[in-house]
C-alpha cells in the first residue's frame, strides 16, 4: 500500500513537472507611429509554438519552462529576435521598424508571414495592407480598395461605373462590409468610380471569401473587414494627395501626453467646378465627400478605449430633372481589456446608417428612405495553450428599415403623400470557435454560431387568399399579385416571425512539408436581410428588407479544398482552391416586377435556390525588383425559382439560369517594377467573360406599338470585358534628406481605348422602322490621370 502511494505521488509530481508551462504576451506596434500591427507572426524558434497578432496587435504564447529565441516578423518590417527565459508568466511589448520608408497606400499581401500561412487552417482569405504601392493603376488616379480586391481570384464587378462587388458568384448584398466593425450598406462614391474607403485612413483589410470565422454572421458570400488607422501616437503627421477631380488630406498625431492618438482624414471631389465649362452642364453638380475620424486613449496597460466614425455623402444634381443625395454614417465606441496573459476582450457599441433622397423636379416628387442599426457585441479571445486558442462572444443588432416616404414638393404636384410601412427587427447571435493544433502537421479551426432573427411588430400586414401573395394566372401565363382578403395588425411588443439557425464552421490544414499544405473547409451561413433590387449592381435607390412571413432567410453551405505551396525561398507562392456553394431561399423577381414604392414587396418575388462552383488560381511573386501576381477563376453561378405553392412553371420555366454575376473566365495580371530609386512602373490587365443578359427574341404589334418579347432569362451575354492600365511613379531624389516627402503618379486607364459594353439596349428607328441594337460604353477612350501625393 505504501509503495503504491509513493508511486502515485511520484507520478503526480512528474505530471505536474511535465505540465509546468508559462505564457508570454504583449502588444506589437510600429516604432515610427505607434500603430498596432495586425497579422504579424510571433513564434519560438525551433518549435511549432506560434501566434498571430489580433486586430489590436495582441499576442499570447504558451510553452514549457525554458530558454527560447522569440522571433517577430511582419511583411515590410524588420525581423526581431530576442532571447527570453520562460520561467514565469510575463508581458513583453515590442515596437518594430519598417524595412523601408515609403508613402502609405494599398498593397496585396499574404494574410500573415508565409511560415504560418502554410500551417494555418484559415483558407479563402486575402489581406490588403496600407503599405507600399500607391501607383497601382486605377481610374481617375484614385487608389481604391474595392478595385484592388477585384483583382483577386473569385472577386468580380458588374462593370465600369457600377457599385459593389461579387464574390464566388454571389450578389453584392451577400457581402458583409465592415469599417471598424460598423456595417457599410453602400460601398461606392460617384456611382462606383470610387469606393467609400480613403486609403490614407485605412490600416488593413481582410477579405473572407469562404471559411468565414464564427464571429462573423449575417451574410452568405463574404466578409470584407476594413480597419482604420488608430492615429500616430509618436508625432504629428500630415499626408494627402491632389488629383484631377478629387483631393484628400489626413492629419494624425498624439494626444493625452502620448497615451492616445487621433486621426482626421477627409476627401472631396471637385469635378462640378469644371461643369460650367460645358454650357449644357453649367447648372449641374456631381460630387462627393467623406470624413474619417478616430481617437483612442490608453487608460493603463490592460485597458484602452477607441472612438471611431465615418460620414460620407454623394450629391448628384441634374438641373430641372433629378437631384440625388445618398451616403453612409457610422460610429463605434470600443473598450479593449486584457484580463490576464491569456484572456483578451473587446466590447463595442456600434451605429450604422445608410440613407438616400431623390427629388424629381419634373413630377415634383421628393422621396427619402434609410436603414439604420445599433449593434452591441462582446468578443473574447482565450489563449488556452500552445496548441489551442478559443474565440467566443455574443452580439445583438436592432434594425430600423424605412423603405420610403414620398412627398409632393409643392401644391401643384400630381404626387400624393405616402409613407411605406416602417419595419423593425432584432438579430442576436452567440458563437464559439477554436484554432487547434491536433498534431505537428494537422491543424483545425472549428466553431459554431447560433443566430436568431425576429421580425418585430408595430405595423399592419396584408393577408392573402390561401396565404399566397403571388399567384400564377394560367389564362395569360404570368404571375400576378395574390388576392388580399384582410389585414393583421401587430403590436410593437409582438414578434411577427422568428427564425433560429445553427451555423457550423470547420477548417482543416495538413502540412505536407515545410513548403506546402492542403486545406479544406465547410461554412454554413445565414442571411436575414435582403437587398431588393432588380438591377445588376447596387444603386442608391435599392431597398433593404428583413425576413418575415413571406421572405425566408437565405442559407448557404460552402465547401472548399485547396493546395498551397511556396517556391524558391518564398519568392513565389501558389494557391489553388476549388469550391462549391449552394443557397436556399434566394429570392428573384417575377417578370414585370415593380420594386419602387411597393409596400407589399412579397407580391413581386418568388423564393428559389442558387448554386456556384469554381476553381481559383493565384500565383504570386513577392520578392525582387519585379513583383506581382497572376489570378485566374473558372466558375459557374446559376439559380432557379420554381412556382411552388403559387403554381405555374416558375421563373424561366423552372429551369436553371445564369445569375447576373456569372463569369466563366476571369483572369488578371498585376505587376510592378522598381526601375531605380526614382521610377517605379506598374500595370494591370483584366479579362472577363461577358456578363449574362436577356436579349429579346422577337416582337409583336399592339395598337401600333412594337413590343419586344423575351424567352430565356440571362441566356445571352455581353461581349467579353478586357482592359489594360498603366502607371508610373516618380519619387524625387530630394525626398531622402527632408521630412517633406512626395511623389508623382502618372496613369493611363484603359490604355488601348477598349469600348467595353456596359449594356446593350434595343430600339426601333422612328424614321426607318428598322430594329437596332446599341452598345453603351462608360469609357471609350484612354483616361489619363496625374496625382501628387505628399507626406510630412
Amino acid at each position: 500500500m505504501k509503495k503504491s502511494l509513493v508511486c502515485l505521488c511520484l507520478f503526480m509530481t512528474s505530471l505536474l513537472f511535465a505540465q509546468e508551462k508559462y505564457s508570454v504576451n504583449g502588444t506589437l506596434k510600429d516604432k515610427k507611429n505607434g500603430e498596432t500591427l495586425f497579422g504579424a507572426t510571433v513564434y519560438l524558434k525551433g518549435t511549432t509554438n506560434g501566434a498571430v497578432t489580433n486586430e489590436y496587435g495582441f499576442y499570447s504564447l504558451t510553452a514549457e519552462k525554458g530558454t527560447y529565441t522569440l522571433v517577430i516578423s511582419f511583411l515590410g518590417y524588420e525581423t526581431i529576435t530576442q532571447e527570453i527565459v520562460l520561467d514565469a508568466d510575463q508581458t513583453i511589448n515590442f515596437e518594430i521598424n519598417e524595412a523601408s520608408t515609403t508613402l502609405e497606400t494599398v498593397v496585396l499581401e499574404a494574410e500573415e508571414s508565409e511560415r504560418l500561412n502554410i500551417r494555418k487552417p484559415q483558407m479563402s482569405v486575402s489581406k490588403l495592407n496600407a503599405a507600399t504601392i500607391k501607383q497601382m493603376p486605377v481610374v481617375l488616379g484614385e487608389v481604391d480598395v474595392i478595385k484592388s480586391i477585384q483583382l483577386l481570384p473569385g472577386v468580380t464587378s458588374s462593370g465600369e461605373g457600377t457599385a459593389g462587388f461579387n464574390v464566388r458568384g454571389g450578389a453584392a448584398d451577400q457581402n458583409l462590409v465592415l469599417l471598424d466593425e460598423a456595417i457599410i450598406y453602400n460601398t461606392s462614391h460617384f456611382f462606383g468610380f470610387f469606393s467609400v474607403f480613403n486609403a490614407d485612413a485605412i490600416k488593413d483589410i481582410k477579405l473572407y471569401k469562404g471559411d468565414i470565422p464564427a464571429k462573423f454572421g449575417g451574410r452568405i458570400s463574404s466578409v470584407l473587414d476594413v480597419r482604420q488607422k488608430d492615429g500616430n501616437s509618436k508625432n504629428l503627421e500630415i499626408n494627402g494627395g491632389v488629383g484631377l477631380i478629387s483631393s484628400r488630406l489626413a492629419v494624425e498625431g498624439p494626444m493625452f501626453n502620448k497615451k492616445g492618438s487621433f486621426l482626421v482624414a477627409g476627401r472631396t471631389s471637385y469635378a462640378h467646378l469644371f461643369m460650367p465649362i460645358i454650357d449644357e452642364l453649367k447648372d449641374d453638380k456631381i460630387s462627393f465627400y467623406d470624413l474619417n475620424l478616430k481617437t483612442n486613449y490608453e487608460i493603463d496597460e490592460n485597458n484602452r478605449i477607441y472612438l471611431s466614425g465615418y460620414f460620407g455623402r454623394d450629391i448628384f444634381d441634374i438641373s430641372k430633372f433629378v437631384k440625388n443625395r445618398y451616403g453612409n454614417a457610422s460610429a463605434n465606441l470600443r473598450w479593449n481589456h486584457v484580463f490576464n496573459e491569456k484572456l483578451f476582450s473587446n466590447l463595442s457599441l456600434i451605429y450604422s446608417k445608410y440613407d438616400y433622397r431623390i427629388i424629381l423636379d419634373f413630377i415634383k416628387l421628393d422621396w427619402i428612405a434609410d436603414i439604420k442599426n445599433f449593434n452591441l457585441k462582446y468578443d473574447l479571445g482565450y489563449y488556452a495553450s500552445d496548441n489551442l486558442k478559443l474565440d467566443f462572444g455574443v452580439s445583438a443588432i436592432t434594425y430600423d428599415f424605412n423603405p420610403g416616404e414620398v412627398r409632393p414638393t409643392d401644391a401643384s404636384s400630381p404626387i400624393n403623400y405616402r409613407k411605406l410601412d416602417q419595419k423593425r427587427a432584432l438579430e442576436a447571435a452567440a458563437y464559439i470557435s477554436a484554432e487547434h493544433q491536433l498534431t505537428d502537421k494537422l491543424t483545425a479551426q472549428y466553431g459554431l454560431r447560433l443566430s436568431t432573427f425576429s421580425r418585430l411588430g408595430g405595423q399592419t400586414l396584408s393577408d392573402y387568399a390561401n396565404d399566397l401573395p403571388v399567384v400564377y394566372n394560367e389564362d395569360i401565363g404570368i404571375y400576378e399579385e395574390g388576392e388580399e382578403i384582410g389585414t393583421t395588425a401587430y403590436k410593437k411588443s409582438e414578434s411577427i416571425k422568428t427564425f433560429t439557425n445553427v451555423e457550423p464552421r470547420l477548417g482543416l490544414s495538413y502540412q505536407l512539408n515545410d513548403e506546402s499544405s492542403v486545406k479544406a473547409s465547410y461554412t454554413r451561413s445565414v442571411q436575414y436581410v435582403h437587398l431588393l433590387s432588380n438591377t445588376v449592381s447596387v444603386t442608391p435607390v435599392d431597398v433593404w428588407a428583413p425576413s418575415g412571413r413571406y421572405i425566408q432567410p437565405q442559407k448557404s453551405n460552402q465547401y472548399a479544398i485547396g493546395y498551397y505551396r511556396n517556391f524558391n525561398d518564398k519568392t513565389y507562392s501558389l494557391e489553388l482552391e476549388t469550391y462549391y456553394k449552394n443557397v436556399d431561399n434566394r429570392i428573384d423577381y417575377i417578370d414585370g416586377s415593380n420594386l419602387i414604392g411597393t409596400n407589399n414587396i412579397e407580391t413581386e418575388i418568388l423564393n428559389g435556390e442558387a448554386r456556384a462552383y469554381g476553381l481559383e488560381v493565384l500565383l504570386r511573386k513577392s520578392k525582387g525588383k519585379f513583383q506581382g501576381w497572376f489570378s485566374y477563376t473558372l466558375s459557374k453561378s446559376e439559380q432557379r425559382a420554381l412556382g411552388g405553392n403559387a403554381g405555374g412553371p416558375g421563373i424561366n420555366k423552372g429551369n436553371w439560369y445564369n445569375t447576373p454575376y456569372d463569369r466563366t473566365h476571369d483572369f488578371s495580371i498585376t505587376g510592378s517594377y522598381d526601375f531605380n530609386e526614382k521610377w517605379k512602373f506598374s500595370a494591370n490587365f483584366v479579362y472577363q467573360t461577358g456578363r449574362p443578359v436577356t436579349y429579346p427574341n422577337g416582337q409583336y404589334e399592339y395598337e401600333g406599338l412594337s413590343i419586344a418579347s423575351f424567352d430565356q432569362r440571362n441566356a445571352n451575354r455581353l461581349p467579353a470585358y478586357h482592359r489594360l492600365d498603366l502607371s508610373a511613379t516618380l519619387t524625387p531624389n530630394k525626398n531622402k534628406n527632408r521630412r517633406w516627402q512626395s511623389e508623382w503618379v502618372f496613369g493611363l486607364y484603359n490604355a488601348y481605348a477598349r469600348r467595353n459594353a456596359a449594356s446593350i439596349f434595343f430600339s426601333q428607328d422612328f424614321d426607318t422602322g428598322v430594329n437596332e441594337a446599341r452598345r453603351l460604353s462608360i469609357f471609350g477612350s484612354v483616361i489619363p490621370s496625374i496625382t501628387y501625393n505628399f507626406k510630412f
